[in-house]
């Protein structure tokens, strides 16, 4: 896994940052994949690396995202996507999978957000907005219950303004949870003293650290 500062001509489309976000999971993990953008990452597990996919809807070994004639509307995770399942797939009660969650059982979370604070804080549940619709589901479980917690997440707003913050201005789903932030323009590595950038994708590090809110070192 690497933690050197890389650069790329151009920035990450979704499949490529989940291939990225696959690769840096370590072999034999046990992972549940948040709705929307790290639900890719399904798609790009090797056989080789024995990741067991953990599902919030009660499924362990979940396997890619499913096709044609292989859908099943009967077996789908918990953003409602058809999956597949892998041999030894076993499926469980809705507080059982909660259990696994909240117990420290999850070597890594892959979540989307709305926010990341320089400090691995991590709004992902609601923009505070009137008339959005609450919808926290699981996150709080995932983020805090995880050994580790990943975000998968455009870097930018359509206004602009960086979902990378000094601090949060969304509310919270969990403190000081967040290890790891994937972006299409870089990927950050958040620890006790602060944000590195491990790599670049169609930027340099020195227009990120221009735009963005924090301050910044290189991995």
């Amino acid at each position: 896994m690497s933690t050197t500062y890389t650069s790329t001509d151009a920035p990450l489309g979704k499949n490529e940052l989940a291939q990225l976000v696959a690769a840096d999971i370590a072999e034999g993990s046990f992972v549940n994949l948040g709705i929307g953008q790290p639900t890719l990452v399904s798609n790009y597990l090797s056989p080789e690396q024995g990741v067991t996919l953990h599902t919030e809807n009660g499924m362990l070994g979940m396997g890619p995202e499913a096709t044609g004639e292989q859908i099943d509307e009967d077996l789908i995770n918990a953003g409602k996507i058809p999956v597949t399942e892998l041999p030894g797939a076993s499926y469980f009660h809705h507080a059982d999978s909660f259990a696994m969650m909240r117990g420290g059982h999850l070597d890594v979370c892959v979540l989307g957000a709305f926010q990341v604070s320089q400090a691995g804080d991590l709004a992902n549940w609601h923009t505070g907005a009137p008339g959005a619709i609450p919808a926290v589901g699981g996150a709080m479980d995932l983020a805090i219950g995880a050994k580790e917690t990943w975000v998968m997440m455009g870097l930018f707003t359509k206004q602009g303004e960086s979902k990378l913050v000094e601090a949060l201005t969304y509310p919270v789903t969990g403190l000081g949870c967040v290890s790891r932030v994937y972006t299409e323009s870089a990927v950050f590595l958040i620890g006790p003293d602060g944000v590195a950038v491990r790599s670049t994708h169609g930027t340099t590090f020195e227009e990120l650290a221009e735009r963005l809110p924090v301050e910044l070192k290189r991995a």
